[in-house]
């Protein structure tokens, strides 16, 4: 496993799958051409680009670049780094015919190659040895209100209307953004358990 600072932008469940069991890190799914509407993931997304930087790992075929395209038009350049696949023809397993193109995909490719496309993209790897961060926990949320209550749902609506993340986060999903913006002192203060 590595660890990648910067949240890796995927098109799909199984992209995200794949690289989990590469990446220890931030993985958003756009949902593939559902990122043209989904203006919730987008913010997500562009304050993750904002705080972390993201790399754009999408398929190297037309529907990848239309959507590497639609980031890149709502993204700062700067926060923005691009992860390749090589043009190897193929079907992935779980597909009964190859794709449209007739390339693999992220999904279909080796973890090592897939490995040498975050390096190439210029990831910002951190080393094994490094102390596990320290996150905000599903403890932390109770404590705070936002889960296990009468009115959790409600302050977790409002907190996220707040911090701009999507409307729709089960209390899990919130945590994950949580931990995916913010040191776990920074989302201790958002979330209002510690002062400023």
């Amino acid at each position: 496993m590595i660890r990648v600072r910067e949240a890796i932008i995927v098109e799909g469940r199984a992209d995200k799958a794949k690289l989990s069991g590469l990446v220890e890190g931030v993985i958003v799914e756009t949902g593939g051409f559902q990122i043209f509407h989904d203006q919730e993931n987008l913010a997500l997304i562009r304050q993750l680009a904002k705080r972390r930087g993201v790399i754009i790992f999408t398929d190297s075929d037309g529907a990848g670049f239309v959507i590497r395209s639609r980031l890149c038009q709502c993204l700062p350049p700067e926060q923005v780094k691009h992860a390749y696949t090589p043009d190897i023809p193929g079907k992935e397993r779980r597909k009964r015919s190859p794709s449209k193109e007739g390339k693999l995909g992220v999904e279909g490719m080796e973890l090592s190659v897939l490995e040498d496309c975050l390096r190439r993209a210029g990831a910002t790897m951190e080393g094994a040895a490094l102390e596990p961060r320290k996150a905000l926990t599903k403890a932390d949320l109770y404590a705070a209100g936002l889960s296990g209550g009468k009115e959790s749902a409600a302050k977790r609506k409002a907190l996220q209307k707040r911090l701009l993340l999507p409307e729709r986060l089960s209390a899990n999903g919130l945590l994950a953004a949580l931990n995916a913006l913010y040191s776990r002192e920074e989302a201790l203060r958002v979330i209002g358990l510690t002062g400023p």
